[in-house]
């Protein structure tokens, strides 16, 4: 059930008129390629933590769901640390560069409201809208560093398809309420049940319901 709610019922569902209607199951097919950048106001030893941290995360994403997942120079998905004042600016100029988004797909992250540490927004196309083919994180450089390696794991997790933050799924990081900041070995089942081969991006909750079935009961037998 907690796959259903996170994977389905997106926290920000297009579909306004209802949002209790679930989605359409949504994922990467390209390998993920994450660039990390910096505000100017970051010191270096604090990227070389924040780096290291998003180097290490990849490659435990990419183990878990079997989906290539590194730190590249050709990102397909940016990563930025910046504080208040370079945020939208930074943001902006270099996302509008290395990736296919415009200024008004960046609107919503490169203008955090002030009670939020962190976002991120994915991008698909409109003949595959299922499909992630970028996304951008960007995560509050003047956040103590434990928060920095919370949003780190959320955001990432989330731009991978877990879309929504769901109350019933605990302990997760998918849940709004801050209480567990870091990937879970929950959290770690739903991203591997969401990238197995038996499901495809696209899937109607009625049309992946016995194979969602089929992965749990796996999963919940396999020795943890």
């Amino acid at each position: 059930h907690n796959f259903e709610q996170i994977v389905f019922f997106n926290e920000y569902n297009t579909n306004s008129h209802n949002p209790d209607l679930p989605g359409k199951l949504r994922r990467w097919q390209a390998p993920v390629r994450v660039g990390i950048e910096f505000g100017t106001s970051v010191s270096t030893k604090q990227r070389n933590h924040d780096r290291n941290n998003v180097i290490k995360y990849a490659k435990r994403l990419s183990q878990i769901t079997g989906h290539p997942i590194s730190v590249n120079n050709k990102p397909n998905f940016l990563v930025f640390f910046v504080n208040e004042d370079e945020r939208s600016t930074t943001v902006e100029k270099i996302a509008t560069e290395l990736l296919n988004v415009t200024t008004t797909d960046l609107i919503a992250i490169s203008k955090l409201p002030e009670d939020a540490y962190c976002a991120v927004a994915t991008y698909a196309s409109s003949s595959q809208p299922n499909v992630y083919t970028s996304a951008v994180a960007v995560i509050r450089a003047e956040n103590p560093s434990l928060l920095r390696l919370s949003c780190i794991h959320e955001e990432i997790a989330q731009a991978l398809g877990l879309a929504n933050d769901s109350p019933q799924a605990r302990p997760s990081i998918f849940n709004d309420d801050d209480e567990f900041a870091l990937l879970t070995n929950h959290d770690e089942i739903l991203l591997k049940m969401l990238y197995d081969q038996r499901l495809q991006s696209g899937m109607s909750l009625s049309e992946a319901k016995s194979i969602i079935r089929a992965l749990a009961n796996e999963a919940t037998q396999e020795p943890s």
